[in-house]
């Protein structure tokens, strides 16, 4: 894996989540992170050259003593990459000795576009993920888009959703806010998907007396009452069930239809409703008018949201419909003994 545990949403939200109930069906997991805490620290900062570059070549030279190591497991899950940045040396010497299990989340197949790397934009590798296709005895993704590319590079593909853990994500009854809060959450690299949403916030500003709680990142909308506050793995779940109303806006894009729903979900374990954009799997995990809105246009984003702060049983009946759809369909709990079922068929057991 290549962040650190407890650090970044996608990894957290597939194999670490996954980790006690694979544990439960006799599955031992060995996580092994490429980069260090401090390196995670600096991953998307401007600047930090030099650390980037020794925590980076650290990370390498972990990789090279691992490679003695593998005697001992069973199956080697590779979630994004071995490594960073570069060709796929590693995976390629750990499939000479283990069967590999590939995951991902994003559209990794595309070029990178992070502004915090731009520097080192030449060293990724946008072919390195149909490699690690071919490499893989079994490819598992999060969502159909990214299971069409991995089918053109890999025999035995399976769809596993990202998931909530529905014993930490738990609705619990809260006295009304003094005003009501719309929220986002995500991270330097998604919140630009928020800022283009703020001629819509204004305007609802002008209708409905409201808080934009930003988690995770740092926007300031002239007219509109906005607090934001870091993300913290320890409070990420209290901090969102301030919210009334939740929010997951996307461009239509070929990387933006290959993201997995998170921010959404994550909402909906909680019963709070979600206004989306129905782009990629956002248009299947909420259901528009029952468990949450689609909102296509700036109108649409205006009228839905302001529609939800006004109507307190309309929310409350969403954010029920939308908690039954994780625990059917998006919970840990559901969907972690179908990667169990991937791991036992790819260790031959």
């Amino acid at each position: 894996m290549p962040y650190p545990t407890g650090r970044v949403p996608g990894q957290r939200y597939r194999i670490e989540q996954w980790a006690p109930l694979l544990r439960a069906a006799r599955i031992e997991l060995t996580f092994s992170p490429f980069l260090s805490s401090l390196g995670m620290d600096v991953l998307y900062r401007r600047g930090r050259a030099a650390t980037k570059l020794r925590e980076t070549a650290g990370g390498h030279l972990r990789r090279l003593a691992e490679l003695g190591r593998l005697a001992g497991h069973d199956v080697a899950y590779v979630f994004r990459e071995a490594a960073l940045l570069g060709p796929a040396w590693m995976e390629r010497r750990m499939a000479g000795r283990l069967p590999i299990v590939f995951d991902f989340d994003d559209a990794i197949y595309l070029p990178a576009h992070a502004e915090a790397n731009r520097a080192v934009r030449f060293l990724k590798r946008p072919g390195k993920a149909a490699e690690l296709c071919r490499l893989a005895r079994h490819v598992t993704v999060g969502n159909e888009t990214l299971a069409a590319f991995a089918r053109l590079h890999a025999s035995a593909v399976t769809v596993v959703p990202s998931t909530i853990d529905t014993e930490a994500y738990v609705p619990r009854e809260r006295p009304p806010n003094p005003r009501p809060v719309v929220g986002w959450t995500g991270s330097a690299t998604t919140v630009p998907y928020l800022r283009a949403l703020a001629g819509a916030l204004v305007r609802l500003g002008q209708r409905v007396d409201y808080e934009l709680r930003v988690i995770g990142g740092e926007v300031d909308i002239p007219g509109v009452r906005v607090s934001c506050r870091p993300w913290r793995p320890e409070t990420e779940v209290e901090d969102l069930r301030v919210l009334d109303v939740g929010l997951m806006p996307l461009p239509d894009d070929e990387w933006t239809r290959g993201k997995c729903g998170m921010k959404a979900l994550q909402y909906m374990g909680l019963a709070i409703p979600p206004v989306v954009s129905p782009v990629g799997v956002n248009a299947e995990i909420v259901r528009d008018g029952a468990s949450g809105f689609h909102a296509r246009s700036e109108e649409e984003w205006v009228e839905r949201i302001a529609l939800l702060l006004r109507d307190r049983d309309l929310r409350a009946r969403m954010g029920g419909e939308a908690r039954r759809t994780v625990e059917e369909r998006y919970s840990a709990r559901v969907q972690a003994p179908r990667m169990a079922r991937v791991l036992r068929e790819a260790a031959g057991r």
